[in-house]
């Protein structure tokens, strides 16, 4: 088997190599951004392993040698999972690694931005020293903070948001009754948008999901709530979270990702004083990016082995080692 890793962005891929070298897979390596660079790196490879690269039709066209697409990462917006259908394709991800770090770094921003801890270490620095100097802020535990999305990831930060917030709602059309912890109640979308202090998105991006918070939702705000994403930056309609911000109906808001990576440091969401940035850090642990690289690494070498990855996105065709 020859697979292809291809734009990673790890200090190294040693762990990778490794793997695959005691595997006795053949590796090539390319930093792709385009279909076209995928295709012209990717000759007679069976496996991809892929980031941010583009995996669609095109590519699936154009090397008919590729039997499966392996992404470090739980979404997999990047490949896309319809044409692999349509070609046979196997499409895996690493949807477990991180879950942990996820809803911690979540949690974490949504009480920096209720506790305002950034804004007084600005004002300290700046020589003020007053509780004051961060304006008015409320009690954690009496606002109800909202999940969009109740995954693996959305649990979690249910779970440990449970004993700072008053209330725990959340809302996930695609999981039934019995999927919701007890102390998580279940509401509409537009029901959780009215009530929540803090609204936290931990849903994956589709056709379905894509500018889902705009600002028709937005506009149902309390004043002076909160929004945090570090699930996908395309969740999130900027200009309408920017003039929501501007309008009053959100005093705050926690982006770990952002529609365009890495922003244009002088765009108005990266210059505007209530918006909270990390870089798409919050699956990061060192523990958790290896776990993340491994199994990534493992679908392609499962595949080889038994014909399917060890997390199945997609299902290719059953004879496609033949």
């Amino acid at each position: 088997m020859k697979v292809l890793i291809t734009d990673y962005d790890f200090p190294d891929i040693d762990l990778e190599l490794a793997l695959y070298k005691a595997a006795g897979v053949e590796v090539v390596t390319a930093q792709c951004r385009t279909e076209e660079e995928v295709i012209a790196a990717s000759e007679g490879c069976q496996g991809l392993l892929v980031q941010y690269a583009p995996v669609n039709a095109k590519v699936f066209a154009a090397r008919p040698e590729i039997r499966i697409a392996s992404r470090y990462g739980a979404g997999f917006d990047t490949i896309n999972t319809d044409d692999a259908a349509k070609y046979g394709v196997w499409v895996g991800n690493s949807p477990d690694y991180g879950v942990g770090e996820v809803a911690t770094h979540a949690l974490a921003m949504a009480l920096d931005l209720i506790r305002n801890i950034t804004v007084y270490d600005r004002a300290v620095k700046a020589g003020e020293w007053h509780y004051t100097t961060a304006g008015v802020i409320p009690r954690a535990s009496e606002m109800t903070i909202g999940i969009v999305g109740l995954g693996r990831i959305g649990k979690r930060m249910a779970h440990i948001s449970r004993n700072v917030f008053k209330r725990v709602i959340a809302y996930d059309p695609h999981i039934i009754d019995g999927d919701f912890p007890a102390y998580v109640e279940r509401v509409g979308r537009e029901e959780l948008f009215r009530q929540a202090d803090v609204v936290s998105l931990h849903t994956p991006l589709n056709d379905e999901t894509r500018n889902m918070i705009d600002s028709s939702l937005l506009k149902l705000l309390k004043p002076n709530s909160y929004l945090v994403n570090s699930a996908r930056g395309g969740l999130v309609d900027i200009d309408d979270l920017l003039a929501a911000l501007d309008g009053g109906s959100l005093k705050g808001a926690a982006l770990d990702v952002l529609p365009v990576e890495p922003p244009e440091t002088t765009s108005a969401i990266v210059q505007h004083k209530r918006v909270l940035l990390s870089p798409h850090a919050a699956f990061y642990s060192d523990v958790a990016a290896r776990e993340l690289r491994r199994k990534a690494a493992q679908n392609l070498i499962d595949w080889d082995r038994t014909g399917r990855p060890s997390y199945v996105v997609v299902e290719g065709k059953k004879d496609n080692k033949k």
